[in-house]
Order: structure tokens, then C-alpha cells, then sequence
């Protein structure tokens, strides 16, 4: 794809003005940065710990935050092009919220049991072609303390993107775009969820106006059309 045929959001760095929602103060000020015990710590999460503090993992914010800005530049993108995003967790006290929250801005959750194959079996299971979600958001990637969540691995499967706040005792590897941050605390999730529901408006508002001065500018065109042809038959010579 050549320069001219790049649509223009792809062009623009933020072409949505999202980037400026998340900071690494509000991120503190939710105790985003507090991980888990060092001894329920995933190697492949080192690299986001600023260090440890009474043996409790603690978060590079200034990681955390730019990380974060990157999947809601990436969401509302999808948003925009009018893609499905499907918010996921097995975090009970959350369920509520996080449900909420996907309808309020249109979109989807599912915070219950995953049936094994959810994905990667659909085909069969509903035999007939059925549209994936064209993002995931796990606002927790874990079941428990130490197991995965189903979807995580599913999802890499049948490459399908994610994002997902991931925690000191998360593995990281399989999600497109990790936020190293605190999946447990409630104040905490709070806020990932409203700047996702933020962004995700954010993209859609953006289609609704480029939709609209389309709209216009046809409009425009199709009058100026028929003018034209009504202006051509008045110069012909009646008979």
C-alpha cells in the first residue's frame, strides 16, 4: 500500500486523541503499580518491575503508561473501521461493571465459564460461519492464581488481537498488547475500563463525522449533477 492509498488514520500518530486519557499519575493514584508477592512473579514480567517493596512486586509506571496509550490508540482504531471488541474477565466483583460498561458503549463481554474451544470450534459447534470478535480485551488474562485464561491461548490461535492488563504473575507473551499493571484492585479496573470505553467512543464518533461529511459532500455533488442537467435541457430548442 503506497503513501496516497494509506487512509489518513493511519497516517496520524493519534489520529483520535487518545493517548492523552491515561497518565502515569492516574495510573498511581489507582495503585496500578503494586504487582504481586516476588514469589508468585512470571520471569517474562521482570521486565516491566521497577523493583520490589516489602517483597511485593512494583511496576514501571513510566512503561505502563505508554504501553497503555498504544492499545487505546489500537482499540479505537477497530472502533472506527466499525470492528467487533469483545471485553472478557473472570473477575467476579468486576462482572457488573465490566458488562456495563460493554453495552454502554456498544459493544460486547462475556465474564462467565469459557467453554473449551469457544473459538476454535465455532465453525462446528454452530455449523455455519460466524463472525470472531476483531479484538479482545482481557481486563484480567488469569482464572486463578496461576492458570491462564482459555481465551488468551485461543485467541493467539485463531490470531485474533488482544489486549490485556497483565499483572506481576501474568505471562504476557501471548497478547498483542500488554499493560504490565495491577488486575486485581477495584479502583484500578475501574479506570482501565473507562478509558477503553473512552477510546472505543472516541473511534466511533470520528466514523459518524467522516460519515456525515461524506454524506454531505455527495450530496453535494448530486445536486450540482442534476442542476446541470436541468440547465442542459433548458438550452435545448423546443420543438
Amino acid at each position: 500500500m503506497t503513501d496516497q492509498e494509506t487512509p489518513d488514520s493511519l497516517k496520524h500518530e493519534d489520529y483520535f486523541n487518545v493517548r492523552k486519557l491515561v497518565t502515569v499519575k492516574d495510573l498511581f493514584l489507582v495503585n496500578a503499580h503494586l504487582g504481586h508477592n516476588k514469589g508468585c512473579r512470571d520471569v517474562y514480567m521482570s521486565p516491566y518491575l521497577f523493583g520490589t517493596r516489602g517483597d511485593m512486586d512494583i511496576f514501571d509506571l513510566e512503561q505502563t503508561a505508554p504501553l497503555f496509550q498504544d492499545a487505546l490508540n489500537f482499540v479505537a482504531h477497530i472502533a472506527y473501521r466499525g470492528g467487533v471488541i469483545l471485553f472478557i474477565s473472570r473477575n467476579k466483583a468486576m462482572l457488573p461493571y465490566i458488562e456495563s460498561t460493554a453495552k454502554s458503549c456498544g459493544e460486547y463481554a462475556h465474564c462467565r465459564f469459557w467453554q473449551p474451544g469457544l473459538f476454535t470450534d465455532m465453525p462446528r459447534a454452530f455449523e455455519q460461519r460466524i463472525r470472531l470478535p476483531d479484538v479482545c480485551i482481557f481486563v484480567n488474562t488469569l482464572n486463578s492464581v496461576f492458570e491462564s485464561h482459555r481465551g488468551v491461548i485461543e485467541c493467539a490461535k485463531m490470531l485474533i488481537p488482544t489486549i490485556g492488563i497483565v499483572d506481576s504473575n501474568c505471562d504476557p507473551r501471548l497478547i498483542s498488547y500488554p499493560i504490565p499493571a495491577n488486575d486485581d484492585s477495584y479502583k484500578a479496573c475501574r479506570l482501565y475500563l473507562r478509558l477503553f470505553k473512552e477510546a472505543i467512543l472516541a473511534g466511533k464518533k470520528k466514523r459518524a463525522e467522516e460519515s456525515k461529511q461524506i454524506f454531505e459532500e455527495v450530496k453535494e455533488d448530486v445536486i450540482e449533477e442534476v442542476d446541470e442537467d436541468i440547465n442542459e435541457d433548458d438550452d435545448l430548442p423546443s420543438i
